[in-house]
């Protein structure tokens, strides 16, 4: 066969290949740029000045809002929320999500209708969730209410004591996100493989140590997977806390940082501070991301 003797762009791979790459890649390359790029440039550049919405002015303040921020102490009590709230969505989530694969991955009756069942709040509105879950908490007739009173215990008061309303907005999250970590990890219990199970079955290990030594092992890209997916889902929760307690009880008691960035952007019109909010979170969370996916790759070897 004769060589090929088309003009070689780059490390010698023809022109060609890269006229199809620009052509299948370069739209999305545009949209990524124009609505997901551009923006994060200008919210960090906005970070920088002392913008009023309602201004067409804004005027350069340099790190004052960074040293603002830092020096607040309603930001550490936020920072609190923030972390208390990803922690208990992420790690409760994805616990309850893998017991209810593992039930559902048995031959059961009924099975398929428990599993949309479990599914089906992942797809309704947060607004819609928060809605409901203020009758479940109601301090008046709420199901919650009634259910400890019937025991014999005093019902705390859920919207007037910050510890339970954090305790509550976080329930109601996992509730609604239990459906997506219950699909993931059901679908990876598909792709497990049933000698490894049998085999350490015959060798008389314990069902903890089947679960833990072989079972997991063979999960870990789903876990990883999900760490890094709810994380993300879970800081950027807002519908949720808006519609039943609206960051409070007592100003910041269920206060988020991305739900300070709607308050000093929108409420209190300082969009210059809402934007170094969320340029303080984008960085936490880059670094997280960026943890996480060193670990996956570890794991991988």
């Amino acid at each position: 066969m004769l060589p090929e003797t088309g003009k070689r762009g780059f490390r010698g791979r023809p022109w060609r290949d890269y006229a199809l790459f620009a052509a299948l890649a370069g739209p999305n390359l545009l949209l990524l740029a124009l609505f997901t790029y551009r923006p994060l440039v200008d919210n960090i550049r906005l970070s920088f000045f002392d913008w009023n919405l309602a201004s067409p002015v804004s005027t350069f303040i340099g790190f004052d809002n960074y040293i603002e921020w830092f020096g607040r102490a309603d930001s550490w009590q936020i920072v609190r929320n923030t972390v208390i709230f990803t922690v208990f969505t992420v790690v409760g989530s994805m616990i309850l999500g893998l017991a209810l694969a593992l039930l559902l991955d048995q031959q059961l009756k009924g099975r398929n209708l428990v599993r949309s069942a479990i599914f089906a709040p992942f797809v309704i509105s947060g607004a819609a969730v928060g809605i409901a879950f203020q009758f479940v908490f109601d301090p008046n007739f709420g199901l919650v209410q009634d259910l400890i009173r019937r025991i014999g215990l005093i019902s705390p008061d859920f919207y007037q004591n910050p510890n339970w309303a954090l305790f509550m907005v976080t329930l109601t999250f996992i509730w609604k996100n239990l459906g997506y970590t219950f699909v993931i990890y059901l679908a990876a219990l598909q792709g497990v493989r049933k000698d490894l199970t049998e085999a350490a079955q015959i060798d008389g290990a314990s069902r903890w140590t089947t679960f833990w030594r072989v079972l997991m092992p063979q999960l870990r890209p789903s876990t990883y997977f999900l760490s890094i997916t709810v994380l993300l889902s879970s800081v950027q929760v807002f519908d949720i806390i808006h519609v039943m307690t609206r960051g409070g009880p007592l100003g910041t008691g269920t206060t988020t940082m991305v739900y300070q960035v709607y308050q000093e952007t929108f409420l209190n019109f300082r969009a210059g501070y809402g934007a170094t909010v969320a340029t303080l979170m984008f960085l936490a969370l880059l670094i997280l991301t960026v943890v996480q996916v060193r670990m996956m790759d570890r794991g991988r070897d």
